[in-house]
C-alpha cells in the first residue's frame, strides 16, 4: 500500500491545532490522519514539549475541576452546610 503524502500546510496546521490544545482523535479523524501520525509529528517537532503539551491540557483540565470543587465546598461551608 503506498504511502500517504500529507501537505505540509495541512501538517502545520494540525499541528497548532494540536498545541492549542484540540484533541488529537478530533484532529485525526476531521483531516483523515492518524493519532500515531500527529502523535508523531508533535514529538519529532519538539521533542519532549509533545509530552509537556499533552501533560499541560490534562493538568489544565484537572485545575479546572478542582477549582469547581473548591468553589462548591466554600458556597457549602458559607451558607454553614457539612460535607
Amino acid at each position: 500500500m503506498p504511502v500517504k503524502r500529507i501537505p505540509k500546510e495541512i501538517r502545520e496546521e494540525v499541528l497548532v491545532k494540536a498545541r492549542a490544545g484540540e484533541k488529537v482523535s478530533d484532529l485525526a479523524e476531521r483531516y483523515g490522519i492518524s493519532t500515531k501520525t500527529i502523535y508523531g509529528w508533535l514529538t519529532k517537532d519538539s521533542g519532549e514539549e509533545a509530552i509537556s503539551v499533552l501533560k499541560y491540557h490534562k493538568l489544565k483540565r484537572e485545575n479546572e475541576e478542582l477549582k469547581r470543587i473548591i468553589g462548591k465546598l466554600t458556597l457549602d461551608m458559607s451558607w454553614g452546610k457539612k460535607g
